[in-house]
This record gives C-alpha cells, structure tokens and sequence, in this order.
C-alpha cells in the first residue's frame, strides 16, 4: 500500500510557471518590449508603456482562456524554498515548523504593483491564499461530497470555500481607488439644500448648476444661452430668497438681472439683431467696451487739447488716436486733408510749436508725404511713463478706434458737402452718445448742451448751423436744439458708425 502512494506521487509532475515581463526596449526611448516566458510566444514591441501594458496583459489573458483550469495530477509550483508563504514575516520568528502545502491545485495570477511583470502558476490552494496579491482562477478536477461542491473550472477564484469570486482573473497593477461619496449639488458656490422645498425649486437650482458647468467647458460662447441662463438664475433666487428668507438670495437674484441684461445687449450688438424696437445693426465698433474706449478718447481731447477751436480739436483727437498706445505713430499728407481743415500745415506748426507734436522731418514733407514713405510722428504726452498709459486699451485696439473716427469724418455724404471740421467734429461726437435705436443721450433723452460745447468748442450759433447740415446731409432726423438740450435721432444709413449707451447708463 505504502509503495503503491510513493508510486502516485512519484508520477505527478510539477505545476507549470510563466511569467510575462514588461522591459524597455532601449535607453535612449520610450518604447517596451512585451516578452513571455512561454517558448512559443514572440516578444512584442510597443511605443509608449502604457501600450505595452495593455499587450501584456493582454496576452496574459489570452493564455488564461487557452488553459482556464491547473492540470489534474500536479503538485504545487510554489517550490517551498522560493515560495513567499514558506518564508517568515519580516519582524517576526522563524516557525516551529516548515509552511507544508495543501489543498487542491489552483491555476493563481500575481502581478507586480509598479506593472512589471504578470505570473500564472500551478500552485495548492494554500501557497495561493497565503501569497499577497495572488488571485486563483481554476481549480483542478476532483472529487465532489456532498458537503464540498467542486468550485466552478473558470472564472471565479476562490482561495476558500467563503470568499467571494473576483471579476477579472488578471490584478490590476496599482492600487485601487477610494470611492468618495458624490459631492453635494451646488450652483454659484452655494450649496442646494436636500431638504429644500418646494422640489421644483430644488431641481431648477441643481439643472442650472450644472448647465453653467457645462457653459463653462464650451470652446465658443453663447450669449444668449448665457442670458437665459442668468435669467432663470434671477427667478430661482428669487424663489429660494422667499422659501428660506435669505436676503443674500436676493441680492444675488440682482446681481443675476443684471448679468443677464449685460449678456443679451452683447448678443444682440455682436448679431446684428433688433434691441428692443430698433433696427438691426451690425456696427463698426460691434462691443460695448470699444464704444468706452471711444467716449475714454474724446474725453481726454476735450480735457487736455492744447490749442483752442474745433479744427485745432478735430486734428488733435485724430492724432490722439495714431498715438494713443506707445505716443508714436506715423501720418501721411491724405490723413489732413480728409479733416476739412482750413490750413493744415499752420495747425500742425501751431502743435510742434507748443511741443505737443513732434515730427521727424519738415511740415511741408509731411503735408506732401503718402503711404509708401509716411512721416512718423511722436505725442510725448502719450508716451508710457513709469509703465502707465492714459488709455487702457491694448495694442490691437487702438487701429479699431482710429478707422472708426476716420470712416465718420470722412463719411460719404459728410465728404461731398465739404462739411467743415467743426461740423465733422460734432458728427463724430453724436456717433458715441446715443442709444441702440439712435437716440440721441442716454436712453434717448437728449444731450445737455454743455456736454456738446465741452466736446464741440463752438458757440449756439455754430451749433445750431451744424445741425442743421447734418440734418441737411442725412445725419440727424427729428432734431430739436434747446437751451439746455439737443435731441433727436441718428438716421438709419449711419446707424452702423454709432457708440450706444449701456441699457442702464443714467
């Protein structure tokens, strides 16, 4: 008897091993070499390591579906002296007594933590839940009792009888991810409340949430999506305000009026569409921060002109807009003529004199120079100092303010009337204040005379002779002059030279 068990056991042979390895293919790249220690498998080589992991792991399960379960008749190819659950914890005393395996034969998967390298062996159940990592996939063929059922041929690893089967047979190389619980809904920067009621209300506040998230990941804007967005934020503050009685709720219902407001005026310039009851326009200056800069201009040459009268202004705040971002520019002999001025060449003389203006050459080379050899000019006083400019507006904005100053005095009909600088200097003004529709003032309601002589040096006389040539000219309908107000509306064909007020400017 004793004979014929040495006999047996002397005719098992032992558990298979293969490992498959993960190596750089050079030293110099990023690519890997994919090898597997089975003699009949290629090696394989990918560009990056990420690649070469998903092969390997890959080919891995490949040999797993080719041999699902340990061969029957095999002992455990851990090799004791090799083997992590024959040796002791490091820390701790050696045993009393040799590991001894046991247990049926699995077919186990370990894997390196730095993905590395994958192994499958044929090794007893034992040495398998006993080794960390290692997950058993197959179990050989045997007996079956009543009170022990044969465990399932593939998938299902089991290193017991009670532990639960795991769902891929190859383990992940790194470490699995704490899950975290789902983050509390929360719409600019306020956290929405479970217990909110009514829950309309609390639905409304976690979809707008999350559409403005998603607004923001956009690669183009949509104003008008964001209008609406801010709209139905103002009316859900609103409602959150009166369920909770938090009056911040509704300064921040406000706030989003108003945003809202901002973002449909833009839409509307940057379209072309209607505003309001106006006609659609699509402007040379098309933003609300182009029409600022504008009004920020003619400001600072009413404030700071150098010489009195119209024409000396006219010509003073064309230069201005050559100048304005590093106070140098260059000009050419055309650029004073478009300007109706009287005498050009005394009026630059006038602003060399003073040191306002300065030139590289003779008024006579710039009267009579043209595009192809310009004269550079220099306006000392809108040179940068100390890193600060008087205007605020960047490079790229300071030719859009100059054509659009240049296609208004020089406009058509403006042109062949041969209107005189004071007159083109008074277009130019109406141009950046009036509303959307043309109105002229903010809202419409008119422009204060002190405002028009502060930036048209004339007297009512003058004043009241050029309004009569724009209106003369096509420039200005329904045009009434006042002692204390000009009103009246900018004709339809000029509407697109127009600087509009904002909607709530007073």
């Amino acid at each position: 008897m004793t004979q014929a068990v040495v006999s047996e056991l002397d005719e098992r042979v032992p558990g298979r091993r293969w490992t498959v390895r993960l190596d750089p293919a050079d030293r110099s790249g990023t690519a890997v070499r994919v090898s597997c220690s089975r003699p009949a498998c290629a090696e394989q080589r990918l560009p990056a390591a990420a690649a070469g992991r998903a092969a390997a792991v890959a080919h891995l399960k490949a040999h797993l579906r080719a041999a699902p379960a340990p061969r029957p008749g095999v002992y455990c190819a851990c090799r004791a002296d090799g083997c992590q659950a024959h040796q002791p914890a490091a820390g701790r005393p050696a045993r009393a007594e040799p590991w001894r395996c046991g247990g049926a034969i699995v077919l186990a998967v370990l894997a390196d933590r730095e993905g590395r390298w994958w192994q499958v062996l044929e090794c007893c159940a034992r040495c398998a839940a006993a080794t960390p990592g290692a997950r058993a996939v197959g179990q050989a063929p045997g007996p079956r009792t009543a009170a022990r059922p044969a465990p399932a041929a593939t998938g299902a690893p089991q290193f017991s009888d009670h532990q639960a089967a795991a769902p891929d047979p190859v383990p992940s190389s790194r470490p699995s991810r704490v899950r975290h619980r789902r983050p509390l809904p929360k719409i600019a920067q306020r956290v929405i409340p479970y217990d909110l009621r009514p829950l309309t209300l609390r639905d409304e506040l976690v979809e707008l949430g999350d559409l403005f998230r998603s607004y923001q990941q956009r690669d183009e804007p949509d104003l008008a999506l964001l209008a609406d967005l801010h709209s139905r934020k103002a009316t859900a503050f609103v409602a959150w305000a009166d369920a909770t009685g938090d009056t911040r709720l509704r300064l921040e219902a406000e706030r989003a009026e108003q945003a809202a407001a901002a973002a449909l005026v833009q839409h509307q310039h940057r379209t072309g569409s209607a505003i309001g009851d106006g006609p659609a326009v699509a402007r040379l200056l098309s933003a609300p921060a182009q029409w600022e800069h504008a009004r920020t201009v003619l400001a600072h040459v009413a404030d700071n002109a150098p010489l009195p009268g119209a024409e000396a202004r006219l010509l003073v705040l064309m230069l201005t807009l050559r100048t304005a971002h590093t106070g140098t520019g260059n000009l050419v002999g055309q650029d004073l003529a478009m300007l109706g001025l009287t005498d050009p060449g005394e009026l630059v003389e006038q602003l060399t004199g003073c040191g306002w203006l300065g030139l590289s050459g003779t008024v006579a080379d710039l009267l009579a120079s043209r595009p192809e050899n310009a004269t550079p000019i220099t306006v000392p006083s809108l040179a940068p100092r100390d890193g600060e400019r008087p205007f605020t507006f960047g490079r790229k904005m300071r030719p859009k303010l100059s054509g659009w100053a240049q296609r208004v005095v020089s406009e058509k009909k403006l042109r062949k009337s041969k209107a005189t600088a004071g007159t083109r200097l008074f277009a130019l003004t109406l141009a950046s204040r009036t509303d959307a529709s043309g109105r002229l003032g903010p809202e419409g309601r008119g422009i204060a005379l002190d405002t028009l002589t502060a930036h048209v040096p004339v007297d009512p006389e003058e004043l009241q002779h050029a309004t009569e040539r724009l209106t003369a000219t096509d420039w200005l309908t329904d045009a009434v002059l006042t002692d204390t107000h000009l009103t009246g509306h900018l004709s339809e064909r000029v509407l697109p030279l127009t600087c509009p007020f904002g909607p709530s400017r007073s």
